[in-house]
């Protein structure tokens, strides 16, 4: 979905709260910034958004001095103060609740070190954080694909070079008490005699067999060059599939787990609707061959979760950070 000053969106019906919020989505290549209008009648629009590249190649300091100088521009085009202006930040990894430190980051220069706290202290004033995959899906809670879930339980699925989540409760992103909740990429989905164990693949949290290494696309890629020596893309892979032996192994790798790891996680959560999003959702056989080995492996003699595509595209990360804060 094409998002700029001519698109509006809607908010569930309920959930009124007038004013303008900035939200920020720090990525690993690129960061994000969005000012949205919310008016009393639930619609949201898009007043400004805008892109620029994250310098994570040049560390912390950099990433730092970019983040809090672009807020900085973005929130003086908003018509209201600073102060007045509700400001949410998305970002990979979760903070260590001990120190305030960040964990976890796929943009490794941030990992150890403050950055919520720094953040806040450069751009002098109170700041709403959370993971990026959180923000996602509660964008699509809110006002994607989701809406009519709004008041139950939304998983939001994150699938691309990794595997992620986030996890909506009554509009609210819900953190757990680690703040690691939502990440399912990270439970192992092959169970394996104990003298077999190297036989699964090693994940860089340090177990084996995390659904991030037969799930995500970097993994399918790597399981394919593995086999064939070929460095393909998956949207390349799965269209071979037909005709390759090698990329249809492939990507019944990717369904099996897929099907599994979902299965697993409705097991558990049973939620009220799941959204997928990331690169590898847009492979459509994940709806239909990947829903039903979903249906296949849940513990019921039917499977009634609605599993959908996210509606917000890339800029669901963005829109999110934006809401943080609204509910509750």
């Amino acid at each position: 979905m094409p998002l700029d000053s001519s698109c509006e969106l809607a908010l569930p019906k309920g959930i009124v709260h007038p004013g303008y919020r900035l939200g920020f989505d720090l990525g690993g290549t690129k960061s994000e910034a969005a000012l949205l209008e919310c008016r009393a009648d639930g619609r949201v629009r898009v007043v400004q958004r805008r892109r620029i590249p994250t310098p994570r190649d040049a560390g912390y300091d950099a990433v730092l001095a970019s983040t809090a100088g672009f807020l900085l521009e973005i929130a003086r085009e908003a018509p209201v103060s600073l102060d007045d202006l509700p400001i949410g930040v998305g970002m990979p990894g979760g903070v260590r609740r001990r120190d305030g430190t960040v964990k976890n980051s796929n943009t490794t220069c941030l990992n150890g070190r403050p950055f919520r706290t720094d953040l806040q202290a450069r751009v002098g004033r109170r700041l709403l954080f959370d993971n990026d995959a959180n923000c996602f899906a509660l964008a699509e809670a809110l006002l994607g694909a989701a809406r009519s879930a709004s008041e139950g339980v939304v998983f939001g699925v994150i699938m691309g070079t990794g595997v992620g989540g986030g996890v909506v409760f009554g509009g609210r992103v819900w953190s757990g008490l680690q703040g690691i909740a939502g990440e399912w990429g990270h439970h192992a989905v092959y169970a394996t005699p104990a003298d077999a164990e190297e036989s699964l693949r090693p994940c860089y949290c340090g177990q084996r067999g995390c659904l991030e290494t037969y799930a995500s696309g970097t993994a399918v890629e790597r399981d394919y060059e593995a086999r064939t020596g070929k460095k393909l893309r998956l949207a390349e892979i799965a269209t071979l599939r037909g005709s390759d032996p090698a990329a249809a192994a492939c990507i019944e790798c990717l369904v099996d787990a897929f099907g599994r790891g979902l299965a697993n996680l409705i097991d558990m959560l049973d939620p009220s609707m799941v959204v997928l999003g990331g690169g590898v959702s847009n492979l459509d056989l994940l709806l239909d061959e990947g829903v039903e080995r979903v249906r296949e492996r849940v513990f019921n003699d039917e499977l009634t979760t609605p599993i959908v595509r996210h509606e917000l595209g890339d800029s669901a990360g963005v829109l999110g950070a934006a809401l943080l804060g609204m509910v509750g």
